[in-house]
């Protein structure tokens, strides 16, 4: 019997199992910095002995799921930079959560959180920053970051190598060094053709 699961941080994609609502007696669940998507799963209200959910640094979007409410073992929750959306749920353990259960999604709001909602249960005027987390512009940031000095390191290389060969004035070695190359692979051919 699982009592907890950190599968955090494993570049884990795509949406949440629904079974993991199967796991009733789980006490601990951590999937936080994946790249998971889609929506928190209804069935978590069947983990009725969940007492910490880490769900922060993913993609999920979505509401907050009000069965979450029935879960009142939860203790601890974390659902800080995803892409959810909308009035935070309230009610029995959920009126114990802080601001930073939800920091890093702009179109959440309602209490604990100071954006107020409309009548749709967005926020009136989210704030101007991106949707995307930390993790993510980092990782993009170091992706771009290695190409670029790749790229520069093989111009400075090959622009080195062409200044060297054109300023000595004597490209001749390059060429006949390619033209004997040439000449090796005919003469080859014409032995082979008179065997």
């Amino acid at each position: 019997m699982f009592r907890a699961t950190d599968l955090s941080s494993n570049r884990f994609c795509g949406e949440i199992p629904k079974v993991l609502g199967n796991f009733k007696s789980l006490k601990v669940l951590n999937l936080s910095h994946n790249s998971l998507t889609g929506n928190i799963p209804v069935s978590f209200d069947n983990m009725t002995a969940l007492e910490s959910l880490d769900l922060s640094f993913n993609k999920l979007e979505g509401r907050i799921p009000k069965q979450l409410l029935s879960v009142t073992t939860l203790a601890l929750l974390n659902l800080s930079y995803n892409r959810l959306w909308g009035r935070i749920p309230r009610g029995n353990q959920f009126n114990t959560f802080e601001n930073d259960s939800y920091i890093g999604n702009i179109h959440l709001c309602g209490e604990p959180l100071t954006v107020t909602c409309s009548n749709d249960a967005v926020p009136k005027a989210p704030p101007s920053a991106s949707t995307d987390h930390e993790e993510d512009e980092t990782t993009s940031w170091f992706d771009w970051k290695m190409a670029k000095m790749g790229y520069a390191f093989g111009l400075v290389i090959g622009l080195s190598i062409g200044y060297m060969v054109f300023s000595a004035r004597k490209p001749q070695w390059f060429a006949r060094m390619v033209e004997g190359d040439h000449q090796q692979m005919k003469a080859r051919r014409a032995k082979r053709r008179q065997r």
